[in-house]
C-alpha cells in the first residue's frame, strides 16, 4: 500500500514537472519571436509604433495563456490529484477485502 502511494505521488510530481517544462517553452519562444518581429517592424517603419506595439501586446497575452493553463494543471497535479488517487486506491483496497 505504501509503495502504491509513493508511486502515485511520484507520478503526480513527474507529471507536474513535465507539464510546466513543456508549457513554459511554447510561450517563451512565441513571445520572443513576436517581440523580435515587432522590433524589426518598428525599426523599418517608426510611424507604425502604436499599432505594432498594441498588436504585439495582444499576441503576447494570448500566447501567455498556454503557460497559465500549464501552471493550473501542474498545481492540480501537485495538490488535488494525489489525494484523489490515494482515496480511490484505499476504496479499491477496501472493496477487494470484501470479496
Amino acid at each position: 500500500m505504501e509503495l502504491a502511494i509513493g508511486l502515485i505521488l511520484a507520478a503526480c510530481a513527474l507529471g507536474a514537472g513535465i507539464c510546466m517544462g513543456i508549457g513554459a517553452i511554447g510561450p517563451g519562444v512565441g513571445e520572443g519571436t513576436a517581440v523580435s518581429k515587432a522590433c524589426e517592424a518598428i525599426g523599418r517603419q517608426p510611424e507604425s509604433k502604436g499599432a505594432v506595439t498594441s498588436t504585439m501586446i495582444m499576441g503576447c497575452a494570448i500566447a501567455e495563456t498556454t503557460g497559465i493553463y500549464s501552471l493550473v494543471i501542474a498545481i492540480l497535479l501537485i495538490f488535488v490529484a494525489p489525494n484523489t488517487m490515494v482515496g480511490i486506491l484505499k476504496s479499491a483496497m477496501e472493496w477487494a477485502k470484501t470479496l
